[in-house]
């Protein structure tokens, strides 16, 4: 989608009485969106999931980015406690069950957020993966919910090209090699030519749920 048009859909569910927010992870691929919704006049809540396991430097690059393009953030807590998330060995699972982890922190904290709004905006893009390839611009979400991907048939170079016309920052990790960052536990070096590579090293894990779970099928 164009700015155009993306500025355009965002004030038809403006003027529709919908109620908007944005989720971001504060990545360097996700700060475009952030800018094109603060350009926009519509207002947009924005929406952080804070699984506690983040890295420094991320809450350090969200804080900043939140104060320049002045955002409405909402910082998003999982249900359960640090300590209620061990398996009966005291491991944290992220170490026993990746999958569980990304379900308490990510999937079931957002739950309840979902009720309260009616146009979820989401950054995906069908060039990360093959599970948004198949996603549609707008795609219903549970609790009556509306998914809206105005960046999804944009590429990689896309994003960073609008980063560099309007002098965009980027996240710190970005120049240690790390191309697509999550929850520090889950998240290495990986290969530059494959943007979400360092997620879940060595698993057959691609997603978190978000974008599977919370998404009518």
């Amino acid at each position: 989608m164009t700015l155009r048009e993306i500025h355009l859909q965002l004030r038809h569910y403006h003027d529709a009485g919908k109620k908007i927010f944005v989720t971001s992870s504060f990545q360097t691929h996700s700060i475009p969106l952030l800018h094109i919704l603060s350009q926009s006049g519509v207002p947009v809540d924005v929406l952080f999931i804070n699984t506690g396991f983040h890295f420094p430097e991320t809450l350090a690059f969200r804080d900043e980015v939140v104060e320049l393009l002045k955002l409405k953030l909402i910082n998003v807590r999982p249900l359960l406690s640090k300590a209620e998330q061990k398996n009966s060995e005291g491991q944290f699972y992220f170490v026993s069950d990746p999958d569980y982890c990304c379900y308490l922190n990510k999937t079931q904290a957002m739950e309840p957020w979902l009720m309260r709004y009616d146009i979820w905006v989401n950054g995906v893009r069908a060039d990360q993966s093959d599970v948004r390839r198949k996603m549609k611009v707008e795609e219903k979400a549970p609790f009556g919910t509306l998914r809206f991907h105005p960046l999804l048939d944009w590429s990689v170079r896309d994003v960073y090209r609008y980063k560099r016309e309007h002098k965009l920052p980027g996240h710190p990790l970005d120049r240690q090699g790390y191309l697509s960052i999550g929850c520090a536990p889950c998240t290495r070096r990986m290969d530059p030519d494959d943007e979400r590579s360092g997620r879940w090293y060595g698993l057959k894990k691609t997603e978190c749920g978000l974008h599977t779970d919370l998404i009518s099928k």
